[in-house]
């Protein structure tokens, strides 16, 4: 039997990543091209500048493709992720009639008002990106989240013609929506000569980007949580029905058709705070780590394995992006001594992030009467051994890593694997795909720390700064 591959695309804030995968989950390689910085004006308005996400997933694939070393005619699909919350505006020519807007845009909490005549379609990241590659005007159902005119019941446009029209939104502006984990059309000529992708390829629909990438952590309904380190950051569970009155989770819609993905609060700009730290520290860092032949991120792992626990009461909290209904937060360290240094500073916002993040699961377990079993965590942060202790201890329960720890390439991966008919099931797949790396188990004096410190002080912080907050943001925004 010959060798089947599978391309997976995992189309972030901060890069896009291609990979090629085959169909027993082994990255045969991949490319990760990094994002421009997203322009910001003001408080209000967020863009992905030019056409950066189509350009960076062209230059992906060129260079993935220079690492293949397997026959391309054995290329049996490619899954098509992209970033979720964000709103593509775009021509009938493919072309984008304005950069397309991130899902820290203050314009996309409320729908698009048509008032351009060169936009013929809106649609999102992953719709925009079908269109380029297919020509197909059709996206996932899946990857719909906001304000949009669609039925959280049905997953299709509102067939209720009063309650449609108050989205402004003409529907012949809308892309037809398909199941996730289904082929949405195939590569066409213009984008097999901008990629190198062979013409002709099955192109298969995800979903939005935290439920393809639970999907590729292998998360299924046991008491396990995954933990999502992006430049937001967000726990995860799935499920199999919608919970539209849940408190302090949301569903969204899972990478396969009838499954949900339940997810807590997070942290926005959430590792965009590692790297802040990192750049704060400044070149020091970097010569060293280059001297030792390290990524200056690995390099502050061991550093601030060298700090105690808790930091000596230096805390971080991570609103480094205020949520737009709060929008006089702001990032705090507060505890600092004369002893604090660099690696403190840095060991503090990983316990902060976890700290964030357990409060945050711990709230939605308790309403869904879920006890916590595991923890997952992906992305790029989980490679820090450090980092992976930390939640450990701070969870109280073990944390695994998988092989493969960019989830959403695996996810999307693992959507072609279902929509070809290679595996029966979501479950199937995930035993022949996903495969663990290693775990981290608690230390129990650690466990036992970090509970005081959350109990008693970490989760009181905000109580108490926040009315401060307020009136330095009313200064300042008169």
């Amino acid at each position: 039997m010959k060798e089947q591959y599978i391309i997976a695309i995992d189309g972030g804030t901060q890069s896009t990543k291609v990979g090629i995968f085959d169909i027993k989950g082994t990255e045969i390689c991949s490319y990760t091209v990094k994002s421009r910085e997203i322009e910001l004006y003001g408080d209000d308005r967020a863009e992905h500048p030019d056409d950066d996400l189509w350009d960076g997933l062209k230059l992906a694939c060129q260079e993935m493709f220079k690492k293949f070393h397997g026959n391309k005619g054995n290329i049996i699909g490619v899954g098509l992720g992209s970033i979720r919350c964000c709103r593509a505006l775009v021509k009938e020519d493919g072309n984008l009639a304005s950069p397309v807007q991130s899902w820290m845009d203050i314009r996309l909490s409320k729908p698009y008002e048509h008032d351009d005549d060169n936009v013929k379609y809106v649609t999102t990241t992953t719709g925009y990106l079908t269109y380029k590659i297919t020509g197909e005007t059709k996206d996932t159902r899946s990857n719909y989240v906001g304000p949009w005119p669609i039925d959280t019941k049905t997953l299709d446009w509102f067939d209720d013609k009063e309650t449609f029209d108050a989205y402004h939104t003409p529907r012949e502006m809308l892309f037809d929506l398909v199941d996730p984990s289904t082929v949405i059309g195939k590569v066409n000529a213009f984008a097999s000569e901008a990629t190198g992708i062979p013409e002709g390829v099955p192109v298969v629909s995800t979903a939005n980007d935290k439920a393809v990438e639970g999907l590729g952590a292998g998360l299924v309904n046991d008491g396990t949580l995954l933990v999502s380190l992006g430049t937001y950051i967000t726990s995860m569970m799935v499920g199999e029905k919608n919970d539209p009155d849940a408190v302090s989770y949301w569903s969204n819609p899972g990478a396969i058709k009838d499954e949900f993905l339940y997810e807590s609060n997070g942290i926005r700009r959430g590792m965009s705070t590692v790297t802040w730290i990192k750049e704060l520290l400044g070149s020091d860092i970097v010569i060293e780590a280059k001297k030792q032949g390290i990524s200056p991120e690995a390099y502050l792992n061991i550093l601030g394995a060298d700090v105690a626990a808790g930091c000596d009461g230096l805390y971080t909290v991570l609103h480094w992006l205020a949520r737009p209904s709060h929008s006089h937060e702001r990032g705090m360290m507060i505890g600092f001594n004369g002893t604090h240094k660099g690696p403190d500073m840095f060991r503090s916002v990983l316990e902060g992030i976890a700290f964030t993040m357990k409060n945050n699961a711990q709230a939605m377990c308790d309403e869904r009467g879920i006890e916590l079993s595991n923890i997952i965590v992906s992305g790029g942060g989980s490679n820090g051994e450090l980092f992976m202790q930390i939640f450990a201890d701070v969870f109280g329960v073990p944390a695994h890593r998988n092989i493969v720890n960019g989830s959403a390439s695996m996810g999307a991966a693992i959507c072609v694997a279902l929509a070809l008919g290679v595996y029966k099931n979501r479950q199937e797949a995930i035993e022949n795909m996903v495969r663990r790396r290693d775990t981290f188990i608690p230390i129990p004096k650690n466990v036992e720390l970090y509970k005081e410190i959350n109990d008693t002080v970490y989760k009181d912080i905000t109580s108490y700064t926040d009315e401060l907050l307020k009136k330095s943001h009313n200064i300042f925004n008169k």
